[in-house]
């Protein structure tokens, strides 16, 4: 005659062993015995790898000499074009349309309005380094490109929905933003303002951001101390453009000072701009290393509970099997 209590101490122990062969997260672990790969896998990889990287110095060789070649092609008939057709007409127009004032506040208006509708407020900047220079040009930056910003968060509010949907086109980005968004109030300062100085296009962020829990104080002062970096430096260019646009086609002359200024400044610029943005692609390849690290561990902790639910089942049975008559 058999036993129920041993019948069921049975099911129990084969049911948790069951789940934890199968358990992934248990083979990864337990399962760490391998068989040494042969000396010929090893060579054929080691000659596979060589193989790569000398296809990848190729690739890199061939992508530099390309990008070289279409360099001097623009600097040959590019810039002159650009700055015979382009600038000098546009610097002529505003010399006779427009006054200061109403140059300072057509600038303003297009730099508040062109993120809306998510078109590059670029031009408008260098234009105002161009023609107003650091002072009022930097002011004029910043008022307008803060307006700029506020306007499609609070746009954004409205079409939450909308937007979160969107954003499940590309969860990656998507994952980067929600973890941007979570800490202190420093951290989510700091997080905007690494946004802003790197490549991530900062009219998308100012939509994107909305579908996080990121509150609007820190993502104001981040964006305002963001784009301090990038509004000198576009300034700076704007003002270079234009020297380089009066020597070369308004017949003046720069002297010693001026060239070892300008010479020395453009270094300046373009070590600065290299450092902010090596400075930020580090800081959100930290955050997409958070959220992949999060994830695994969401992983590793569901197969032990579903291990510690078919125990606990387990035990339920036991017990009822107990109370039988």
């Amino acid at each position: 005659m058999s036993n129920p209590l041993k019948e069921a101490r049975e099911d129990t122990s084969g049911s948790v062993r069951h789940v934890r062969e199968d358990n992934e997260y248990v083979r990864l672990v337990v399962g760490t015995t391998h068989e040494p790969s042969p000396p010929e896998t090893v060579l054929v990889s080691q000659s596979e790898i060589r193989t790569r990287n000398l296809v990848w110095w190729f690739k890199a060789l061939g992508i530099c000499a390309f990008t070289l070649l279409l360099a001097l092609v623009f600097a040959k008939w590019g810039v002159p074009f650009v700055f015979q057709k382009v600038l000098i007409p546009i610097l002529q127009w505003e010399a006779t349309a427009f006054g200061r004032p109403m140059l300072a506040i057509v600038l303003v208006v297009s730099l508040a309005l062109f993120p809306v509708f998510l078109i590059p407020s670029g031009p408008s900047m260098w234009l105002a380094g161009m023609i107003l220079g650091y002072g009022l040009g930097f002011v004029i930056i910043m008022v307008g490109t803060t307006v700029g910003m506020v306007l499609p968060y609070l746009i954004g509010l409205m079409f939450r929905d909308r937007l979160h949907q969107w954003l499940k086109r590309w969860p990656r980005q998507a994952a980067v933003l929600r973890l941007a968004a979570e800490g202190s109030w420093f951290h989510q300062f700091r997080v905007v303002a690494i946004f802003r100085v790197s490549p991530f296009p900062y009219t998308i962020f100012n939509y994107a951001i909305v579908v996080t829990s990121m509150r609007f104080w820190p993502y104001l002062f981040g964006s305002i101390a963001g784009m301090i970096p990038e509004a000198f430096i576009y300034i700076y260019s704007g003002r270079l453009i234009r020297t380089f646009a009066d020597v070369q086609y308004g017949h003046q002359r720069l002297t010693t000072v001026e060239i070892v200024y300008n010479v020395i400044s453009l270094i300046i610029a373009v070590v600065t701009t290299v450092a902010f943005t090596v400075y930020a692609k580090r800081a959100l390849r930290e955050l997409q290393n958070a959220e992949a690290n999060e994830d695994e561990e969401v992983q590793v902790r569901k197969p032990g509970r579903l291990e510690m639910k078919n125990v606990e089942d387990n035990h339920r049975r036991l017990g009822s099997s107990h109370a039988l008559p």
